[in-house]
């Protein structure tokens, strides 16, 4: 069980964020970014799974600029309460959230090199924070929602990237995923046989076996680049 402690971004913004110890000397640390249902109990939960895999977890919430104390389910009113922050954080001024991303690095960076992995909206913060955030050393966005447009494709990731997504993703068509891996051939692209969503066991979308494999390579990456 971790807890939530306040970290301050270089504009000064105060926001909280959960953050999970492990049970030795950490082996680094994994920033978790959260989808758009805030840092709820499945993400306080990645968060205690990466802890327990001998990382410093941190979590932040990433809505504190726009709404504080989001912690929404998966039924359709959360997700259109959730998609109307996201679209309020989207808005606001660059750097934008990226700064409250790069305060969590930032604070994480005490347990050794830092990785970072997000989920759905997480997944976009976190190929962003690929190519934006200084103090990384591996990014793995999970279905990152908006990752694959031509915008995003442009951009440049300044550490390895590990992209996972799902075949049958209705928010992320297929040939927009072969656009990536084209334009990225650096970049290491898994797509299973499963939809949106496929690692949240709270949602109707999860896939056991595909969340599985995911988080093994996901594992499997981190050892190699926060070693």
């Amino acid at each position: 069980m971790g807890q939530f402690i306040d970290l301050t971004a270089k504009d000064g913004f105060t926001f909280p964020a959960y953050v999970a110890q492990p049970a030795g000397k950490p082996r680094g640390a994994v920033v978790v970014v959260q989808e758009i249902f805030g840092v709820n109990s499945h993400i306080r939960s990645v968060a205690d799974g990466y802890a327990a895999d001998g990382y410093l977890a941190v979590a932040p919430a990433t809505f504190h600029r726009v709404k504080q104390g989001v912690d929404l389910g998966y039924a359709e009113d959360d997700m259109k309460a959730g998609f109307a922050l996201k679209m309020a954080v989207e808005g606001l001024p660059a750097p934008g959230v990226l700064q409250d991303l790069q305060a969590a690095v930032d604070y994480a960076s005490k347990a050794g090199k830092v990785g970072i992995v997000g989920y759905c909206w997480g997944g976009l913060l976190t190929w962003r924070a690929a190519a934006e955030v200084p103090g990384l050393s591996a990014a793995v966005p999970y279905y990152g929602g908006g990752s694959t447009t031509p915008e995003e494709i442009a951009r440049k990731p300044k550490v390895p990237v590990l992209a996972h997504f799902g075949k049958e993703d209705h928010w992320i068509p297929l040939d927009t995923v072969e656009a990536l891996k084209k334009a990225h051939p650096e970049v290491e692209v898994h797509v299973y046989d499963c939809g949106h969503g496929f690692n949240c066991d709270q949602r109707g979308a999860y896939n056991a076996q595909a969340a599985k494999l995911a988080k093994e390579r996901t594992l499997a990456f981190f050892a190699k680049h926060l070693a």
